[in-house]
């Protein structure tokens, strides 16, 4: 059991700190991934305010076009905001992991195990939100298509 007045000697402690910076390092790069999601987010929601006002102007196959990408900006915004929530779960359970990681070794308990099954979990979360990014950056990267009729546009040169 762990006493406050027990002698805990500098080298466990610089072990243990050696052991967290592995996970301390991951959560910088999430932090930096959810920075890239961030911005994406900020940039989709701007486009929809951008379009909202044209929408209830336009009429006829105009409308629809605008209203599908406003649907196709909808689902965007909801798939970022899950790689951010899957993001957030991993970073939480990392950090976990390194609170677990000092507790296991200034009080005389088994938590290996735990340890380990938090880092995995904290892997898969972070792994899902990369592939939904995935997904929702290929969908982005779909809807910006230039549309054919503009790319078979030829202008009158007569007059």
């Amino acid at each position: 059991m762990f006493q406050p007045e027990a002698y805990i000697p500098v080298t466990t402690v610089a072990d243990t700190v050696r052991l967290a910076l592995a996970p301390v390092f991951l959560l910088t790069a999430i932090g930096a991934f959810l920075n890239v999601c961030a911005t994406r987010l900020s940039r989709i929601v701007d486009r929809s305010r951008e379009i909202e006002p044209v929408l209830l102007q336009s009429r006829g196959r105009e409308h629809d076009r605008w209203l599908g990408e406003l649907r196709i900006l909808d689902r965007r915004m909801s798939m970022v905001s899950s790689a951010i929530s899957f993001s957030v779960m991993s970073a939480v359970l990392t950090c976990l992991v390194v609170a677990l990681l000092f507790a296991a070794n200034f009080v005389e308990t088994r938590l290996g195990v735990a340890i380990a099954l938090l880092f995995i979990a904290a892997m898969v979360s972070i792994a899902i939100g990369f592939a939904i990014f995935l997904i929702e950056t290929r969908l982005g990267a779909r809807a910006v298509r230039v549309r054919s009729e503009l790319l078979q546009h030829r202008v009158d040169e007569t007059g």
